[in-house]
């Protein structure tokens, strides 16, 4: 397998079991990176340090930056590094999950980026706003429709425009031969006819 473009890349496809293994891979540097930070003294006298997803949609908050200072900026650049790190292996992962749904890369803002801004900035929001519930609710179906998409549904098993089925495995039915139902990828075999052989007029063999 190729590890830089299945972590890194936004080409190709990727399979449920990768997507997992992925999420895996993720948190593991995640554990590992913040005991490393806590280890050599980089998160500070308060003895804690971690990530989350809301840290990468904290950069589009201006207020979040009146509060930095000189002294936590060690932690900082931890925090931003790893952050950046996980969040574009789990975008680049989801991103070719979406292709072995046949779906275009571009549905990662419905359903991670959307979500992301509105619990960003929900607190500003307010608490009996019609458009805040609205919105609320919308965000809602909108995670669970991508959770289901990337973690819970299968593959299309044949090859689409962004490449062959990861599994390795092409589902030819009868109904694609008629134009409905599932695609085939196997085309008409010519070899597979019989030949006719014309018939030749003359006397017959004895």
């Amino acid at each position: 397998m190729d590890w830089a473009n299945y972590l890194f890349g936004f080409k190709g496809r990727v399979n449920r079991a990768r997507f997992w293994l992925a999420g895996l891979i993720i948190v593991c540097w995640m554990m590992f990176l913040a005991l490393f930070v806590i280890l050599t003294g980089l998160g500070g006298k308060g003895g804690s340090f971690g990530f989350n997803v809301d840290d990468i949609f904290r950069a589009f908050d201006p207020d979040r930056y009146k509060s930095l200072s000189w002294a936590g900026s060690p932690k900082l650049v931890a925090k931003a590094s790893g952050t950046v790190l996980f969040v574009w292996v789990y975008v680049a992962v989801s991103i070719k999950r979406l292709h072995d749904r046949d779906r275009s890369g571009w549905w990662m803002v419905p359903f991670f980026a959307i979500p992301g801004l509105k619990s960003q900035f929900s607190e500003r929001l307010p608490d009996e706003s019609y458009w805040a519930m609205a919105a609320g609710a919308i965000v809602f179906v909108l995670y669970i429709w991508g959770f289901i998409e990337l973690a819970l549904l299968r593959g299309t098993s044949y090859p689409n425009r962004y490449g062959p089925n990861p599994l390795g495995k092409t589902h030819v039915s009868r109904g694609a031969s008629r134009g409905t139902g599932s695609r085939s990828t196997q085309g008409w075999d010519q070899q597979s006819e019989l030949d006719i052989v014309p018939h030749k007029a003359g006397p017959p063999a004895l």
